[in-house]
């Protein structure tokens, strides 16, 4: 099972940019599909972002697409989540998640390992 760790949440005003990152630990991702998923207070968790093992594909949910980029870098063990024009509707709880295979999923049950999560506030 591989641990993985988010960093780079915190406060920013709309407009703003944060970049994530998600560090791997126990065994190599390069194997792994990875993806990046929020969840607001009192809300499901939901998909954000994902992206193949070899980072040749991506998908990204329809509210991010233009704003967000996912990226990996498999020599350094850790994907990436480049947020610019933040909105305050982007504010949740971000997570990091990964699952053996080649291509990239979308639904959470779809991975097995997961991040602790880091805050990502976005204010007006």
């Amino acid at each position: 099972q591989v641990q993985l760790v988010e960093s780079g949440g915190g406060w920013v005003q709309a407009g703003g940019s944060l970049r994530l990152s998600c560090t791997a630990s126990g065994r190599t991702v390069s194997d792994h599909s990875m993806g990046w998923f929020r969840q607001a207070p009192g809300k499901e968790r939901e998909f954000v972002a994902t992206i193949s093992w070899s980072g040749a594909s991506t998908y990204y949910h329809e509210s991010v697409k233009g704003r967000f980029t996912i990226s990996r870098d498999n020599a350094k063990n850790t994907l990436y989540l480049q947020m610019d024009r933040l909105r305050p509707e982007d504010t949740a709880v971000y997570y990091c998640a990964a699952r053996i295979g080649a291509y990239y999923y979308t639904s959470p049950s779809d991975f097995g390992s997961w991040g602790q999560g880091t805050q990502v506030t976005v204010s007006t």
